[in-house]
């Protein structure tokens, strides 16, 4: 065989191999694309109650946005509100992401890979019903403020939400215009976040500058906090609608996050004696709380994280533990989920596409247990320590440990 017949016979291969490369890589697109558009529908809910969910825009008269780029920009938030409520199977149940909220075609711009690997939100099915009455059953029901990761939108938290609204509380998320990734406001008004309130920019080797620039974000959102429980005060005193008048025991407060949002619970509860238990899922705590510590009730639920021993991991279980260690022992809870993955706390594990997305993720040992059942296992952790401290139902150790799960771990 001559030199330019093994040639010809190489390149004829390549180009058969590169055929079926393109092949497959459109198959896989256009198998993307098809689960994107098809419905999907948010994990059962465990609780007794049928829930409600109001949507408002708040705005804070007497305070200004330190983060806003516009000097003199007052605080305005997305208030998202989950509710135990009077609903019948029969109610309208309202969309995942209202159409009001969604962005519109000339917000949107061109769509990028990301697009592909998510769902479509207007095919999202949820459990919350449109603005019924609160649930007559108890005279009031305690209020957990519930903090997004990083510059994630509330919404990618219905699952945790829905679910702890179905067991009798009153859940209270909210986004922010410039750290919130976007926000999409009734009136139509969009607004995404600046690039210096990006925490993902604060992570850089000198420990010191970090925490100046992670302390910007979280000071931002722990005021945020103390404004919408102002808020819900009055809202609990007069609301117009009457549907909250005399509904929310402002006396049971409870304060959970993921991620960045569980390192804002924290340090609120540290500031703040309105937290009467807190819960940080998955997050690396920040600011003074981790000298301080606390004294109300506080669990920290971690994902897998193996036998990582770098020192940036090093540092975040220090800085936990220096938490827990000053918190009495009657109120302490410290646990991870064998095999959970640190971004499937949120919807992402209920809406994750089937197959592709998770076949990576376990090849790559992100992922050792199936997403769904990582939500099942959040959700009853997060209304069992709750239903403990706020509801007085026992004490720490006990109010996780199931035989149920046995994914989950208590560590001291």
């Amino acid at each position: 065989m001559t030199i330019t017949r093994l040639l010809l016979r190489v390149l004829k291969g390549l180009a058969i191999f590169a055929g079926l490369v393109v092949l497959g890589v459109g198959a896989l697109l256009a198998f993307a694309w098809l689960e994107r558009l098809t419905e999907v529908t948010l994990p059962a809910l465990t609780g007794s109650f049928a829930i409600g969910r109001a949507i408002e825009d708040w705005t804070d008269d007497t305070a200004l946005d330190t983060l806003a780029p516009a000097p003199g920009t007052k605080r305005e938030l997305l208030v998202w509100i989950w509710y135990p409520s009077a609903a019948r199977q029969s109610a309208v149940i309202d969309d995942y992401l209202p159409a009001r909220l969604r962005l519109k075609p000339k917000d949107a711009g061109g769509g990028n890979i990301w697009t592909l690997l998510t769902r479509d939100p207007s095919r999202v099915r949820g459990h919350s019903a449109v603005d019924p009455d609160v649930s007559p059953q108890q005279r009031s029901y305690p209020v957990v403020i519930m903090r997004a990761g990083a510059s994630s939108g509330v919404l990618n938290y219905s699952t945790l939400a829905e679910d702890l609204a179905s067991h009798g509380y009153i859940v209270v998320g909210f986004d922010a215009p410039y750290r919130t990734g976007l926000v999409v406001f009734p009136d139509g008004r969009v607004m995404g976040r600046t690039a210096q309130n990006n925490p993902e920019r604060c992570v850089v080797p000198d420990r010191a500058e970090m925490e100046r620039c992670v302390s910007r974000v979280i000071t931002a959102w722990t005021g945020d906090i103390a404004f919408v429980l102002q808020r819900l005060d009055r809202l609990n005193a007069s609301d117009s609608s009457g549907t909250f008048t005399g509904r929310l025991d402002m006396t049971r407060v409870g304060v959970v996050g993921h991620s960045l949002g569980g390192a804002v619970a924290a340090q609120f509860c540290h500031e703040d004696s309105r937290c009467k238990a807190g819960i940080d899922i998955d997050g690396a705590p920040h600011g003074s709380v981790i000298q301080a510590g606390l004294s109300q009730p506080f669990m920290f639920l971690l994902s897998d994280h193996g036998d990582t021993t770098d020192p940036e991991s090093n540092q975040i279980v220090t800085d936990i533990k220096s938490i827990y260690d000053r918190i009495p022992s009657d109120r302490r809870l410290y646990a991870t989920i064998r095999g959970a993955f640190h971004l499937t706390f949120t919807d992402d594990g209920a809406l994750m596409k089937s197959g592709m997305v998770r076949g990576f993720l376990r090849l790559s040992g992100r992922l050792g247990i199936d997403a769904r059942r990582q939500l099942a296992i959040t959700t009853y952790c997060v209304h069992s320590f709750f239903d403990a401290y706020l509801r007085d139902t026992g004490g720490a150790e006990s109010c996780i440990s199931s035989p149920l799960y046995p994914e989950i771990e208590n560590l001291e």
